[in-house]
């Protein structure tokens, strides 16, 4: 039996789950200034695991390089939701939370309402019409 297939499965789901909370408290210290530190973390993990010859440790390597640059996109993600009351701001760095729509996207590319929005009658509608 092969279990190269299930170590590697293992390995990314538990380096998503450390990733996830490695974001929120980057985000409640320090906000999205480390994005760049994400960027050189995953840019030099995926480089990396170019040049590892074992199978398994170059695709946990590879995997955490692209989980730290998803994490890019989740910092900003995280801001928006901690403007929306999602979660904890932190008091130190509350001038860098301007008000937010509670209907706007978590999307970092798409900037508007989410397509789930409610409009004041309580009616769900598409921001796309």
């Amino acid at each position: 039996m092969y279990f190269t297939g299930i170590i590697i499965a293992v390995c990314t789901f538990l380096t998503i789950g450390i990733w996830h909370p490695i974001v929120i408290k980057t985000e409640y210290h320090w906000g999205t200034r480390p994005w760049v530190v994400y960027l050189i973390i995953g840019l030099a993990s995926i480089l990396g695991a170019l040049f590892v010859e074992n199978t398994i440790l170059s695709a946990v390597i590879g995997v955490f390089g692209a989980s730290a640059l998803w994490g890019i996109g989740e910092l900003f993600s995280q801001k928006k939701r901690v403007q929306k009351g999602w979660f904890p701001m932190n008091p130190k760095r509350r001038h860098e939370y301007p008000p937010i729509d509670k209907n706007e996207t978590l999307c970092p590319i798409h900037h508007g309402r989410s397509i789930y929005a409610i409009d004041d009658e309580g009616q769900a509608h598409d921001s796309e019409q």
